[in-house]
């Protein structure tokens, strides 16, 4: 072995198998031409939501530009929703976290505040850390810059008044200014017809988990909207994921609209992307209709709206009442009730 050149920084360096340039043509380390040296090491913790994955992608790609010679590793639970420029993708394992254990960054970018998450930002070796760390068995800002964001999940009234979108805020915590960096959402080819269907396609997603239940508009109010919107000529596709099937089939059987059925996660973006216009309460599908670029209309009441960024793409529409912003996972008030469908109806028409 000590005839031979090895360079362990080239981006195609595997250690334990031949690399693809040396499979595909042949060539040893030594002269290589397509030596691509990594100069930097940037590991990214974004465990999740999926859709809080998909809305971190802009910062993956500032990171790639500013970092031009890097290799960038992330940890997450949804490998699916990590793009192209990310070189090591890794779901959270303990074979994973091992892996990441013995190895050393010149940059750890944790975004996640959640135990697992800040635990191993103390853990794993950097020479620089920003985002979260945990202290005392508790989260905590590693770097100045990622205190807002901090602050604002401590205390409602710094939440509420808070006029920072999301994106504005990972930026922030990294140390850039967020410049309209888009969503990346690369997608396999498209093996949906809508050929029984004309467009336009507004799609409907009834959805929003199960942690914040306030924010469920009624199966009343989807079916109302869905025969206003047929009955006007457009084409409705009822969009959902396991959780809505029972009640998606209720409201396609009573409107009489098209409901394709539940799909895995980035089946259903493609189905998304055949829709002009997208409906949807805070949840995975509002992130996807932005990475697509589609029309929205965003139903929101518990959360800042000033959180989102819509990249002008379409309007939030919430309802009449002084406590819009109080992250509440249950409430009496009801308060999704008092956006009404003809309103929505009418905003989508405006749009259309």
């Amino acid at each position: 072995m000590n005839n031979y050149i090895i360079n362990r920084d080239c981006r195609f360096f595997r250690g334990d198998i031949p690399c693809r340039p040396h499979k595909e043509h042949g060539v040893h380390c030594d002269g290589c031409s397509y030596f691509d040296k990594i100069n930097y090491k940037i590991l990214i913790i974004k465990l999740g939501a999926l859709g809080d994955v998909i809305r971190t992608t802009p910062l993956m790609s500032r990171l790639k530009k500013e970092y031009e010679n890097a290799e960038i590793t992330c940890l997450t639970y949804y490998l699916d929703a990590l793009p192209s420029i990310i070189d090591i993708k890794l779901d959270f394992t303990l074979q994973n976290v091992l892996f990441l254990l013995a190895k050393d960054f010149d940059l750890l970018v944790n975004l996640d505040k959640d135990k697992e998450a800040i635990s191993l930002a103390n853990s794993i070796k950097a020479k620089n850390k920003i985002g979260y760390c945990m202290e005392d068995g508790k989260c905590a800002p590693i770097n100045s810059d990622a205190e807002h964001k901090y602050l604002t999940g401590l205390f409602d009234d710094i939440s509420l008044n808070n006029k920072k979108s999301y994106l504005e805020e990972i930026f922030e915590i990294c140390g850039f200014t967020f410049k309209g960096e888009e969503y990346i959402l690369e997608l396999p080819e498209n093996i949906f017809s809508i050929e029984h269907v004309k467009s336009p396609v507004i799609g409907l997603n009834t959805g929003c988990g199960k942690r914040w239940t306030t924010r469920l508009w009624s199966i009343e109010n989807w079916i109302l909207l869905a025969k206003s919107l047929k009955e006007k000529g457009f084409s409705v596709v009822m969009l959902g994921g396991p959780d809505e099937d029972a009640q998606n089939k209720k409201i396609a059987l009573e409107a009489d609209v098209y409901y394709p059925g539940v799909f895995p996660f980035k089946q259903f973006a493609n189905m998304m992307d055949l829709c002009d216009l997208v409906v949807t309460q805070v949840t995975m599908a509002l992130h996807i209709a932005i990475a697509l670029k589609k029309k929205i209309i965003l139903l929101n009441n518990i959360f800042n709206k000033n959180e989102f960024e819509l990249y002008n793409l379409g309007e939030i529409i919430e309802p009449n009442v002084h406590c819009k912003g109080c992250y509440k996972q249950t409430c009496e008030e009801e308060c999704m009730s008092k956006i009404s469908p003809d309103y929505v109806y009418k905003r989508i028409i405006s749009r259309m």
